[in-house]
This record gives C-alpha cells, structure tokens and sequence, in this order.
C-alpha cells in the first residue's frame, strides 16, 4: 500500500466553534492507481488532500506514506516529504510569473540541490512528457490556460514523486483544455505513476480507475 489513512480526523477551532472537517476516514491508495476524490462543498475532500499531500496533518488518527508515519512529523519533516515524494497540480497553476516554462520546471529541483545541468535535462524531459518540448522559453504570460497547467504538471512530475496529488486541477480550463489535461494524468498513470485528484466535476470521474465519495467527512462510497 502507498498511501493509508487510519481514522483519520481533522478538528479545526475556529474561535469558540469545533469544525469537524473528517470524521474517521480510512482509505488505502496502491501504487499505480489513479483515484478520484469527489464530494460536495464542506465534504473534507479538500483538508483529506492535505494530509495525503504532506501539507497539513490529522487531529487524530494515523497517515501512512510509502511505510512512514506521516501523521507525526514537524513541519520541516513534512517539508522535505514533499520535495522528495509528491507532486502538486493546483487550480490556480501556481507558476511564477515572467519567468519562462523550464525556469518553473527547473524551480522544485533547485530545492532539492540537483546541479544546473542535469536540472535542465530533467525539466525539458519533463515537459516534452506533456507535449511542450516547443514551449521551454515560453513566459507563462505567453502560454494558454492549458499549456500552463501541462508546465504546472512537468513542474509536479520532474521530481519522480511517489505520488502526483491535482486540486481541482481542470477548474479554469475551457473543454478543450480540460481533456487534454485529463488524457495527460491518464497517460502519466499508464506509464506507472500514482495519481490522485480532487474533484467536484462528476465528468472527471470516468478517467480514474477508482473513486472516493466523500460527505460530511466520511467516506460514503469507495469503489
């Protein structure tokens, strides 16, 4: 198993009320599996990615990554999970501005102290995987919507996480872009690599090989 959560719970005090964001979630994810979290506003599909992606970590309960006891770690721990083994696509792209496709590309292994040259190589590879091998000196400001979420998911795949985690990562794109962006995941999961996104688009669905339903922060529906 490359992911477990055990009765995992997240209590957040927001002054003198107790918001329940999960009630005892338990779920596993394998590896090379490519799951989709659905479920409405409030559901807690959004704090389950969290924990999962390393970003935050449950009241109670226990999260396992790879075999470690993620639950328990400091933020500098939980930083250093990240940068070693998981990949983020978010909504709202999250690339730097002015500065050009393979620049953003390169930014995640500047972190993680790769040298110059095979950073390079490891970005350009990266995105020729999501079919902008035209586009490396491109600025973001001279790509389209889904040209920059392909650079925001090279920028989550150069790495070689573990795991690749998208936020509702289809939500600004037009129709067009939004399949392309989705036969990208699935072409990345074909190719061996876990995928798991958060979604409230039903239409999404259909490219996971697996969803999770979630409401009120419990699973509902695991299949």
């Amino acid at each position: 198993m490359l992911l477990q959560t055990k009765n995992v719970t997240k209590v957040y005090q927001l002054g003198d009320i107790k918001v329940r964001a999960l009630r005892g979630v338990s779920l596993g994810v394998e590896r090379g599996d490519f799951v989709a979290i659905m479920g409405p506003s409030g559901s807690g599909k959004s704090t389950l990615m969290h924990i999962m992606g390393a970003l935050d970590t449950p009241t109670t309960g226990s999260y396992f990554l790879d075999g470690e006891d993620v639950s328990k770690l400091s933020d500098d721990q939980l930083s250093e999970i990240r940068n070693q083994k998981i990949g983020f696509v978010f909504q709202a792209f999250n690339l730097l501005p002015r500065v050009t496709a393979l620049k953003n590309v390169m930014l995640p292994l500047v972190y993680a102290g790769v040298e110059k040259k095979e950073r390079r190589e490891r970005a350009k590879e990266a995105l020729e995987a999501v079919g902008l091998s035209d586009r490396l000196e491109n600025l973001s400001n001279q790509l389209s919507g889904g040209e920059i979420q392909r650079v925001a998911i090279a920028r989550a795949l150069v790495g070689n996480p573990l795991v690749i985690f998208g936020d509702e990562p289809t939500g600004n794109l037009d129709t067009k872009s939004w399949k392309e962006i989705m036969k990208i995941f699935q072409d990345l999961n074909d190719a061996g690599h876990t995928i798991i996104i958060v979604t409230h688009e039903p239409y999404l669905t259909k490219y996971a090989k697996r969803v999770i339903y979630l409401k009120d922060g419990e699973v509902v529906r695991n299949n």
